[in-house]
């Protein structure tokens, strides 16, 4: 993907799992990475080390994605480090941050919802709209749904519901933003080999049997099955990509 050469890419939660993943990939091929950490700077420092010692410019900024109210301060943050990096808009967007929460929908409660809905809904949809004076005309959204939202496994139904409404506002920015050839689209991991929800499908073999059991391919997921595919759809190469959900699962529960 040389197409990716001297961009510009900032990926939300890059710090640790997928988003992670993501920043490597994009620098591997030529981006230069912005990505955003909640609260462990010294993950996402060395997240920066290893990407500039790659060959690409790379920084790293506090942002907690379920608190509108810091967006506006997080903008301007956000133009000062890419001056210092050489650019004056970004060339794609991963909102990729965000937490998990395992509870029945019967026990679910309102405090939970609410910080699912405020960090993978709300935060989505508001840091998007704060950020589009950031980025180029003819760049690209990539937004990070969940299998969950196509099956269905007890415990992730209010989860899933957000990630359900992701990919339907996903759709909708991708219509609203087509007359300044901004592309959206969704990825949707299955079940990955990662730290997020406790690291139990990477550390509970249990569970990475179930997991592995129910895939068509035989295992679970890792984290580079997902980044070359956001690296991919922030290039010129998926130009005629958009509004599209892409399932990268291996085939879970076909």
């Amino acid at each position: 993907m040389k197409d990716l050469q001297g961009k510009l890419a900032l990926i939300t939660g890059g710090s640790r799992g997928l988003g992670k993943n993501m920043a490597q990939h994009l620098a591997a091929a030529g981006s230069n990475v912005i990505i955003t950490y909640h609260s462990n700077e010294a993950a996402a420092i060395a997240v920066v080390q290893e990407l500039t010692s790659s060959g690409v410019k790379a920084k790293a900024l506090q942002l907690d994605v379920s608190r509108t109210a810091d967006f506006g301060a997080f903008a301007e943050r956000l133009s000062g480090a890419m001056k210092e990096l050489g650019h004056d808009k970004l060339d794609a967007l991963v909102n990729n941050g965000g937490m998990g929460v395992h509870a029945m929908l019967a026990e679910t409660t309102e405090e939970q919802f609410d910080m699912l809905m405020n960090t993978h809904f709300k935060g989505v949809l508001f840091l998007s709209q704060k950020l589009l004076g950031h980025i180029k005309d003819g760049g690209a959204i990539v937004n990070i749904s969940s299998g969950l939202a196509r099956f269905s496994l007890p415990g992730y139904g209010a989860y899933a519901a957000m990630k359900g409404a992701i990919e339907t506002l996903s759709r909708y920015m991708a219509r609203e933003l087509g007359d300044r050839r901004i592309r959206v689209n969704v990825v949707a991991p299955g079940a990955i080999e990662t730290d997020f929800g406790g690291g139990a499908v990477r550390d509970n073999a249990d569970i990475n049997a179930f997991v592995a059991s129910m895939t068509a391919l035989g295992r679970a997921g890792k984290p580079d099955d997902i980044g070359p595919i956001v690296a991919f759809l922030c290039s010129d190469a998926a130009g005629w990509i958009n509004g599209q959900r892409i399932e990268a699962s291996g085939g879970m529960t076909l």
